[in-house]
This record gives structure tokens, C-alpha cells and sequence, in this order.
């Protein structure tokens, strides 16, 4: 079995604590880099929740685990309206958007161009995460990651 195949496995059979323990050490690490490569707070937590939101998306649907180990950052991204069923929808509409979702993935892949390996690894390793989170990745989320990896 290849790593990235031994990662995903790893990742669907890791239990909801450590998985926010884990986001939560990344998250640290991720936020404080992004600022400083972006110029301002505002623009690294946006950067970093496309990489939330892409994850969130890259299978067209949203998992109640996948909401539920995010609520939090995204309630700090986006504010306490965020609910379950409006990520649900907002996932369905960028799902149907296809060259909108290309260029998101495009930009994002822009991004990790910028960074130091070890912050790349991070926020894919956060995005792997984030997709495995309800117990699969699936083909398309594996295609998804392989993009962000690609740069």
C-alpha cells in the first residue's frame, strides 16, 4: 500500500478528540505563517478557511462530521449564523460551480506555491483531515488533495 493510501486510512480511523487536538496544534502553526506571508490577520484566516471550505466541498456534500469538527472555526471565520444546513447548501452551490471550484482550487494551489514545505505539508495535512473526518475519503476528495499536493 502507498503512503498517501496508508495517510487516508490513518485518518479515517482517528477519533473526533484527537482529530481537534490535531487541527487545533495545525491551526496555530497555519494562521500566525499565513499572516505573515499575506501582510494581515483578515487575509490569512480567509486563506486559511478556503482551505477549510474547499476540503468541506471536494466530495460535493457535506458530512455532519465534517460540520461538526469545523463548527468551530467556521463560526470564527464566518460568524455564530453559520449553521449546519447553510454550509450544506453553500457546499451544493460550489459543488454545481464547477469553474468557480477550479478556480478556488487553482488560487489555492497559488498559495501553497508560497510557502515553506513545512507549512504546505500542514495545511494538507488539515484539508486530509478535514476530509476523512466522517470515516472515508473518497475518490473525489483524494483527487482534490492530489491537486493541492501537485504544486
Amino acid at each position: 500500500m502507498n503512503t498517501f493510501k496508508q495517510i487516508c486510512k490513518a485518518f479515517e480511523e482517528m477519533d473526533a478528540v484527537s482529530y481537534s487536538v490535531v487541527l487545533a496544534e495545525k491551526a496555530k502553526d497555519i494562521l500566525p505563517a499565513l499572516h505573515a506571508i499575506t501582510g494581515d490577520a483578515v487575509s490569512g484566516v480567509g486563506a486559511f478557511a478556503t482551505f477549510i471550505m474547499g476540503a468541506i466541498a471536494a466530495d460535493g456534500r457535506l458530512a455532519e462530521e465534517e460540520y461538526a469538527i469545523c463548527e468551530p472555526a467556521l463560526k470564527l471565520f464566518f460568524g455564530d449564523e453559520v449553521d449546519y444546513e447553510t454550509c450544506r447548501k453553500t457546499v451544493l452551490q460550489l459543488s454545481a460551480a464547477t469553474r468557480e471550484l477550479k478556480k478556488c482550487v487553482d488560487d489555492m494551489v497559488d498559495i501553497l506555491g508560497e510557502l515553506s514545505d513545512e507549512l504546505k505539508s500542514d495545511i494538507i495535512l488539515v484539508c486530509l483531515m478535514i476530509c476523512a473526518v466522517d470515516g472515508k475519503v473518497s475518490a473525489k476528495e483524494k483527487r482534490w488533495i492530489k491537486q493541492l499536493i501537485r504544486e
